[in-house]
């Protein structure tokens, strides 16, 4: 070898460990200011094309947080009644995990309150009179009387219901459906959240549970509030026209495409996205919420807080708006139902300020013809205990949180009609018959929408993630 080739031999050896340090340092750098983003892989596509024909063209989730007390409203068990203020057997009770609220006590009394149950329509469907509505509707319901889940904390089962993982940082469930499906409505956002508060001092929500983890940030739940601005950041600034913000993101759209060229970060486009999907809004979000032209007998439907903006009433007709307009999935989530104390009576409340509307969307949506393309869920993050925590009393009393079993129902496209699946034993403790995991409920409706829950993945940092992680099997039984 000559001097000029060792010369050069040096150089390119000098060249390629300087690039080599540069590049793992640019790397690092990108993992401190953007983990989730620093490993992602954009080799996953979404799928688009459903994997099979579809039962279900959107999902309207009715999400009930805090933990509905499914002894007070679904699940009947005249043997709380007959033993009531008595000890639950130990043979019953077993080893389960208690919460920090309950496992100091030394007594487990059997509690039920002075409600009534009948059984309602063909199906024969037990209904308690804290939901006089939902009789109305026995037939159109699914209920799923056998879910269960792992996690016996409020933050932890809410988040394992929506993202598929006790854990922050996993994509949402209407995340998901984004992601793979797309829109079928390109003027509005194809995943869209709604919040509501039945009554005050409950369980806080946070955007993790509508945020986009791992996928690219397009597909995060956009909250639509209440109120004079109902997505923030929406509208052009004063003295800014229409024209002038077109021309504004057609420039910053160049800029853009531009960096990209140089980096190849995908949230560059998500970005773009965002902006066009924003200036879009901007003419069709107001239309879409608009409700001044709706007539008075569908108020009447839903009840008079339909005319309120944030209740749950409101939100459940705006649901139905959203539908109209081919939004995917509609997250509805309405607070006040952690009942440790008092439960008695707070239940009225809540069950009164989501009887009327809930069965209302399922009859209007019949009467549109969109019920039979849409899915209607309706449930919390896990079940109340049959025994009392704190004191009993004939007149009062509260329930504890109860992994091992809780009801949701579901209505509409791609689910049986008037059926109950799924059987505690007489306590209401135990699953004995048909038992739903979470990751079961999701595969199921993933199902409905055409898609293969194993097939949907992500990678992320050297691992292939999908909704119901390496679990989750098909309820076959529910399925139309």
């Amino acid at each position: 070898m000559n001097d000029t080739e060792k010369i050069a031999s040096q150089i390119n050896r000098r060249e390629f460990l300087k690039g080599s340090v540069l590049g793992l340092g640019t790397v690092a750098l990108g993992s401190l200011l953007n983990p989730l983003n620093a490993f992602a892989s954009d080799d996953p596509k979404p799928i688009r094309t459903p994997h099979f024909a579809p039962k279900a063209k959107r999902v309207i989730y009715l999400f009930q947080s805090g933990a509905p007390s499914q002894l007070e409203l679904f699940d009947y068990k005249p043997k709380l009644r007959e033993m009531f203020g008595q000890e639950l057997p130990s043979s019953i009770r077993g080893n389960q995990r208690l919460t920090g609220m309950s496992s100091g006590q030394r007594s487990f009394p059997l509690a039920f309150g002075k409600f009534e149950f009948k059984q309602w329509g063909k199906s024969r469907a037990w209904i308690s009179d804290l939901l006089p509505y939902h009789t109305q509707i026995a037939d159109d319901l699914c209920f799923i009387k056998s879910m269960y889940t792992e996690a016996i904390n409020h933050d932890p089962a809410v988040t394992f219901v929506q993202t598929g993982s006790q854990q922050a940082g996993r994509p949402s469930f209407g995340s998901w459906v984004s992601y793979g499906l797309g829109s079928d409505n390109q003027n509005l956002p194809t995943f869209v959240v709604l919040l509501s508060r039945g009554r005050e001092g409950d369980q806080p929500l946070y955007a993790k549970l509508w945020g986009n983890g791992f996928l690219p940030s397009e597909h995060q739940g956009v909250l639509f509030r209440s109120g004079k601005d109902p997505v923030l950041y929406l509208n052009d600034p004063s003295g800014m026209d229409r024209a002038s913000r077109r021309r504004m993101l057609d420039y910053l759209s160049e800029l853009h495409q531009e960096q990209y060229k140089h980096t190849t970060d995908p949230e560059i486009n998500s970005r773009i996205n965002q902006y066009e999907m924003a200036y879009r809004m901007q003419m069709s979000v107001p239309e879409t919420l608009d409700i001044s032209k709706e007539p008075d007998y569908i108020f009447d439907m839903y009840g008079l807080d339909s005319r309120k903006p944030g209740t749950f009433a409101y939100n459940c007709l705006l649901a139905r708006k959203l539908a109209e307009k081919d939004v995917k999935f509609i997250q509805l989530y309405h607070q006040g139902w952690d009942q440790h104390g008092n439960l008695p009576n707070d239940i009225k409340v809540m069950a009164k300020s989501v009887d009327q509307a809930s069965v209302a969307l399922i009859k209007d949506l019949k009467m549109r013809g969109l019920l039979d393309e849409t899915l209607v869920i309706w449930g919390g993050e896990f079940g109340r205990t049959n025994y009392s925590q704190g004191k009993l009393t004939p007149e009062n009393y509260g329930r504890d949180h109860h992994p091992r079993c809780f009801t949701i129902w579901m209505a509409g496209a791609g689910v049986k009609k008037g059926i109950t699946y799924g059987q505690t034993d007489d306590f209401g403790y135990n699953i004995v018959k048909d038992g739903v995991h979470v990751h079961d409920f999701q595969a199921t409706v993933m199902n409905l929408l055409g898609v293969d829950h194993e097939k949907m993945v992500f990678k992320f940092q050297g691992r292939r993630y999908r909704l119901t992680d390496v679990h989750g099997s098909l309820v076959k039984g529910i399925i139309a």
